[in-house]
């Protein structure tokens, strides 16, 4: 139940809310004006300002439902216990208004756009609210599956489109592991056949100038090729992105990630060995590696003080081990329940011929460890 609760509470508010839709407008139009006409024409409708100051006004709740759903169940909520506070106390009657409804749409939107926080708060002060209105047992079920019932459907199709993203992402994924394999292909046969026409141009350059220059000619082709179907599928990796225009980011930028985590643990970085001629590939993937290694560290590893982040090479490969010493290991098992970062993680290694290993420590703690090739030749 504990796991539960720190689960909802861990749970962040929806992206890219919208703060209004097309049909909001005319929801709140219809609703208002059938909240007048209700306040004009219903004979048992007493007090008939507070009815619309209580029953009516708020339904402009409806349109900030979304971006401030507790500060909206806050008003909407009060005032209909409001309301029904004077027609029980008062002795004039109701001024409970039909179109009080409206009430039912902000624990949907609450429970569907808002944060775990914002949700477990928002239904407390609905509950709050509700208690004026209970006179019995019946009373209190009715109340519940009031509350709950948009609560539950808001929650369902919060789910219903996270999971439809989810999977989209891990379409999206799998594609760009394909693209990549194939740019891999691509570019190997094309530099295969550049190798061996420039092997054969220096060959037969002293006694036939001629072939020299068609080997030359086949190699400008084969590379204009390449670099053609580089740009192709480099570009449909991008997501629409625009080129890169920054410095690509190496070894020697993994200091500066230190500097982001001042709040946090203290990141100590410690280099070994000749790094200063590795490929621009190799460069880039140990720096996004330890980049995401420092990243889970901070996030996930509870009472965290210290990471360690190693950097060491030798003549045939590059090693980098990352480690913490916190707790809450297991919320980076092996089942990815943080979601593909540790996949993305493992498969940069791989296209690289490198491996990837993470893990719990033996005492306690995170640890990453990555090996890379100096050349970064892929397998």
């Amino acid at each position: 139940m504990n796991e539960v609760l720190q689960s909802m509470l861990a749970e962040p508010r929806v992206p890219n809310i919208p703060r209004r839709v097309s049909r909001d407008w005319p929801l709140v139009g219809l609703l208002l004006a059938a909240g007048t006409a209700e306040v004009v024409f219903r004979n048992d409708v007493s007090y008939p300002p507070v009815a619309f100051v209580l029953g009516v006004l708020p339904v402009l709740t409806l349109l900030w439902r979304r971006t401030h759903p507790v500060a909206m169940v806050t008003i909407g909520f009060t005032a209909h216990a409001a309301a029904h506070l004077v027609a029980t106390h008062g002795g004039h009657g109701s001024v409970t208004l039909v179109v009080s409804a409206y009430v039912l749409l902000l624990p949907y939107a609450l429970f569907r756009w808002g944060s775990g926080r914002e949700a477990l708060t928002g239904l407390a002060i609905m509950a709050v609210g509700h208690v004026p209105m209970i006179a019995s047992v019946e009373d209190a079920i009715a109340s519940v599956v009031f509350l709950l019932f948009p609560a539950v459907v808001g929650a369902a199709m919060r789910y219903r489109t996270s999971a439809k993203v989810r999977e989209m992402d891990q379409v999206r994924l799998r594609e760009r592991e394909q693209l990549a394999r194939e740019l891999h292909d691509t570019v190997a046969h094309h530099v295969s056949a550049i190798i061996i026409q420039a092997q054969a141009g220096r060959m037969v350059a002293a006694s036939n100038p001629g072939g020299a220059l068609a080997a030359l000619e086949v190699i400008e082709g084969e590379a204009s090729r390449t670099l053609a179907e580089m740009r192709t599928m480099v570009s449909s990796l991008r997501s629409g992105e625009g080129p890169e225009l920054a410095p690509q980011r190496g070894v020697s930028d993994i200091e500066r990630l230190a500097l982001d985590t001042r709040d946090g643990p203290r990141v100590d970085v410690a280099f070994t060995g000749e790094l200063d001629d590795l490929r621009p590939s190799v460069q880039a993937a140990i720096y996004r590696l330890a980049q995401e290694s420092i990243t889970n560290a901070v996030r996930h590893s509870r009472q965290a003080t210290r990471i360690e982040v190693s950097v060491s090479a030798d003549d045939n490969v590059v090693r980098l081990l990352v480690r913490d010493d916190g707790v809450g290991a297991a919320h980076l098992g092996a089942s990815g329940s943080t979601g593909y970062g540790l996949v993305g993680m493992a498969e940069r290694a791989k296209l690289l011929g490198g491996t990837l290993e993470c893990g719990p420590s033996s005492d306690r703690g995170w640890t990453v460890r990555a090996v890379l090739p100096r050349n970064g030749v892929s397998v």
